[in-house]
């Protein structure tokens, strides 16, 4: 145990967060510094549980009251070697994990729990800096080539694992850069791109081989994949978005969220003067209360927003976690993510009937009804419809699974009952040597479920080529059975 009277004498801190009107001037993280004594003193919070339920909360099942404990400590280059144990990429999960392992903390039964995210991007950001993250070259090779097919962190994940076990492996990613959502779908204020650019840097010179540009299933066919490669892990996301069909939906100024994204992070990394869908000066909406409609929020505060305007189809959340979220599971609770500092008006418990445009096809506004759940659906509530100004909307209501025509039918993979790449204990397909990671198996979820398929699915991979047990894997997908 770190400080045994941590968790009663030293209360919760986070870093502050910078001045509103100078974060919006800019890309850059919102937050400020968060020096070594603080960490440390937040690391001393933990009480380094009997049963430590922050690992059941943590998919990768990350050695948390350990690297608290070595932090406290100050010995932190042990405390990355025990990060790095569990998880590839601790920079992308405590920038952009909402952290169930602080909702699974026992501190935070009576009281507010260990800062654990804070303490994993201070583990993490300081071996960088004392040069403590090396290429770590494979020893040997296994003369066995595998196709990691997307970039996103379940691909880099596997990628990583299986190169470093001595397989030879090639990146294959549609967009025109590594990193898949990472990339262009992640805004710069929530991760800068350089701490993704200096991890590629890393599986470079490990050896792994990145090829972007590449449509599988289109530049390289489904028979080309299978007879190049000793064996193929499907990693290419939950991309088919789901879609609100109402009158009006046509209209020029409506977008999905991963059609208004990507080109506002290009103009951050300095690709684009100026992004073709603008906020500046318009009136926003954002339909769907999720992680991607607050970077839509962010975003349109930033091209310069008139106004911006957060709809959910659900009620408020509570303030506090209720009698249906009990302790350690993840708790629905009212949020207030860095965007939402900034500005902008959430709407709780409405749906959109219509979106109204003008003579030229532009959109104007949208009309919204309030709505109340009636034996399990969403009913109007008469008298409540009205329209609000909107002459840009973006659709932010998440994914219905990975897109199937092309690559995946032509590879003739079968599918779980919720459209996903169906897959056994091993995260092996039905077709021979095909391996599916991440939302492309498992649906739409987290960036730490994410990284923990990608180590499971390399691990399945390599046993497969080489039949041995030699890679971690943290999980298994016993909800979505091969059928």
């Amino acid at each position: 145990m770190a400080d045994p009277k941590g968790f009663i004498t030293t209360p919760r801190e986070n870093p502050a967060t910078r001045p509103v009107f100078l974060r919006l001037k800019d890309w850059r993280e919102v937050y400020e510094d968060f020096d070594g004594e603080r960490t440390q003193r937040q690391a001393g919070r933990c009480m380094d549980c009997g049963i430590p339920f922050c690992h059941q909360g943590c998919p990768l099942g990350n050695l948390i009251p350990e690297w608290n404990n070595l932090v406290w400590k100050s010995d932190w280059l042990a405390a990355i070697e025990r990060l790095h144990a569990t998880n590839n990429f601790p920079e992308f999960t405590g920038t952009l994990c909402p952290a169930p392992c602080e909702t699974a903390c026992v501190v935070g039964i009576n009281g507010d729990p260990v800062s654990i995210k804070r303490v994993e991007i201070s583990i993490i950001d300081r071996a960088w800096d004392e040069g403590w993250v090396t290429p770590q070259v494979p020893t040997a090779l296994t003369g066995r080539k595998v196709a990691v097919v997307g970039s996103g962190p379940a691909g880099l994940a596997a990628a990583q694992q299986l190169t470093r076990a001595g397989h030879s492996v090639t990146v294959l990613e549609r967009a025109d850069a590594i990193g898949g959502l990472l990339r262009y779908g992640i805004p710069e204020f929530k991760m800068e791109k350089w701490r993704l650019d200096r991890r590629l840097d890393q599986m470079r010179a490990e050896g792994t081989e990145f090829r972007a540009g590449v449509d599988v299933g289109v530049d390289v066919k489904a028979t080309e994949l299978r007879t190049s490669y000793d064996a193929v892990v499907l990693a290419g996301g939950a991309t088919a978005w789901r879609d609100l069909p109402i009158p009006g939906r046509d209209l020029t100024g409506v977008h999905q969220a991963m059609e208004y994204l990507p080109p506002a992070n290009r103009v951050a990394r300095g690709d684009l003067a100026s992004s073709p869908i603008s906020a500046k000066g318009k009136h926003v909406v954002v339909i769907g209360g999720g992680d991607t409609g607050a970077d839509c929020v962010g975003t349109a505060h930033r091209q310069g927003a008139a106004s911006v305007t957060q709809l959910e189809i659900m009620p408020r959340p509570p303030e506090v976690r209720s009698d249906a979220h009990p302790w350690p599971t993840y708790p629905m609770v009212y949020r207030v993510s860095s965007a939402h500092e900034e500005g902008g008006d959430r709407i709780y418990a409405v749906s959109t009937v219509e979106f109204l445009g003008d003579a030229d096809g532009d959109v104007q506004s949208l009309k919204l009804v309030d709505v109340k759940l009636d034996s399990g659906k969403f009913v109007p509530v008469e008298g409540t419809e009205r329209e609000i100004p909107a002459q840009l909307v973006t659709l932010a209501m998440g994914f219905v699974g990975p897109q199937q025509h092309g690559l995946l039918n032509d590879l003739g993979v079968v599918y779980d009952p919720r459209g996903n790449v169906a897959r056994d204990a091993s995260f092996a397909t039905n077709v021979d040597g095909v391996f599916v990671a991440g939302d492309m198996g498992r649906g739409q979820s987290l960036i730490v479920w994410a990284i923990a398929e990608g180590r499971s699915a390399a691990a399945g991979v390599d046993a497969y080529l080489m039949n041995r047990a030699v890679l971690p894997a943290p999980i298994a997908p016993t909800d979505r059975p091969l059928a």
